[in-house]
């Protein structure tokens, strides 16, 4: 693998108090921060100059790793020659060339790409043609959306209104209305240190029964889950769980939506979740791996029947209202073309299940380790529950990022669930030291 060796080991001084960063504690994090200044393959390089293995993918989205000349390379000749064009009435190579290769990769039927410029804009998106799809096709009353507690679906209005993270939705009023949420799948007390998928839980989709019963399946537009939760601390569906989903929204003509923002693009070993899981939406999301996470981005991908119900009016009619200025930004194609290219050379979309039992072997023998509640493992992803302290939820594994990091090991944690998910290119040996290092870290932490 090519991948750009970019050593810059700085001490900074830099004064950070401009910088209002988002989902940090800002007061917190400059008294004692961590800075990242440089990266390639699996790991990156703090402003001490040290090593920290990358157990994220950054944010979910290096799927590749880190420092790649191929898409550094791309991305400097698409700005030489068309650093913007604009998207509305108008159009540009690269972006319709980028359609046709993901369409390529995507499930059988997904020939339709609209592309945003991040995560919570696909949420949106989606939501927004699920709408309209109703209402192209004459039932204008299917105005209602579903999520999911503990569902996390970006930031956007939408996003947070079908989320089900409280700390995402307490502070910004009423959102949007005629929503409702499906219980989450976490179960602990029946599915404590799940490989792969659990044995219980299917009956919880039979609840959408449930909500269409009290409001009405007339009334309802699209469900949307993440197959994967991921933000939320890794809730995997149980067995049968999204078959039953899908059943129940095709008996009652309700679109079924996939967040594949996180499992997108090699996550679980299969190209998407609904590879993985033999289930298929109607429209699903995708961002983050879209473009390695190397300039922002984002997809909605639409089964060929939702695209050609907008399809029946006059040719001169704009058939959805909708888009962004960003909308197939061509450095962001330029930079997602190239990340393609390296996925399919190392194999990357499917190299999660060859590496997947290897990881799931040894994140499971932390169950010994001091604190640890719970396991969850699927694909190249694992959640890793520990107990709260009693009047401080959250607190030990926030002690436990921040030694995980001084120890050279970069993690992810929510409330007292560590998060891993490293980029696909990991191999065995540091699977073994991340587990090395937790067990350490977790025996050292009250």
């Amino acid at each position: 693998m090519n991948i750009v060796n970019n050593n810059t080991d700085i001490r900074s001084n830099q004064p950070l108090d401009a910088y209002w960063m988002p989902f940090t504690a800002n007061r917190q994090f400059k008294q004692s921060p961590r800075m990242l200044v440089s990266a390639k393959g699996m790991h990156y390089r703090s402003d001490d100059g040290r090593s920290i293995l990358d157990g994220t993918a950054g944010l979910w989205c290096c799927n590749a790793g880190h420092g790649y000349e191929e898409i550094t390379n791309a991305v400097a000749r698409q700005l030489s020659e068309l650093d913007y064009a604009p998207s509305f009435q108008m159009g540009h190579p690269i972006a319709f060339d980028f359609a046709e290769r993901l369409k390529s990769v995507a499930p059988e039927g997904f020939n339709h790409v609209f592309f945003t410029g991040s995560g919570s804009e696909s949420v949106d998106t989606a939501l927004k043609m699920a709408l309209a799809y109703h209402r192209a096709r004459g039932d204008a009353s299917r105005t209602r959306l579903i999520g999911r507690e503990r569902g996390y679906h970006g930031v956007g209005f939408g996003g947070i209104s079908v989320g089900g993270i409280v700390n995402n939705r307490r502070h910004f009023g009423s959102l949007l209305t005629g929503v409702d949420h499906l219980p989450h799948t976490h179960a602990p007390e029946h599915n404590s240190f799940s490989k792969g998928q659990p044995e219980w839980g299917a009956h919880l989709a039979d609840d959408l029964e449930r909500i269409v019963a009290l409001h009405g399946a007339e009334t309802i537009a699209a469900v949307i889950v993440e197959p994967v939760a991921g933000s939320t601390g890794v809730l995997i569906p149980p067995k049968g769980y999204l078959e039953r989903l899908r059943t129940i929204c095709d008996r009652h003509g309700i679109l079924l939506i996939f967040d594949e923002v996180i499992t997108g693009f090699g996550r679980l070993g299969a190209p998407f979740a609904s590879d993985f899981f033999g289930v298929k939406p109607d429209l699903f999301t995708t961002a983050k791996g879209l473009t390695n996470g190397v300039i922002p981005m984002g997809a909605v991908f639409a089964q060929d029947a939702i695209y050609e119900a907008f399809m029946g009016g006059p040719a001169e009619t704009i058939e959805l209202f909708h888009g962004y200025t960003y909308s197939g930004h061509p450095v962001a194609c330029a930079a997602g073309l190239a990340t393609l290219d390296i996925y399919e050379k190392h194999k990357l979309l499917t190299r999660g299940s060859e590496i997947s039992n290897a990881w799931e072997d040894r994140i499971h023998t932390l169950k010994s380790a001091k604190h640890v509640k719970d396991i969850r493992t699927v694909g190249v992803i694992a959640g890793i529950e520990l107990n709260s302290r009693e009047d401080a939820p959250g607190k030990r594994a926030y002690e436990v990022f921040v030694k995980c990091f001084e120890a050279g090991l970069l993690i992810r944690v929510t409330g007292d669930i560590i998060a891993l998910s490293p980029p696909l290119i990991v191999e065995e040996g540091m699977i073994d030291e991340m587990v090395e290092t937790l067990g350490q870290v977790l025996s050292e932490t009250a």
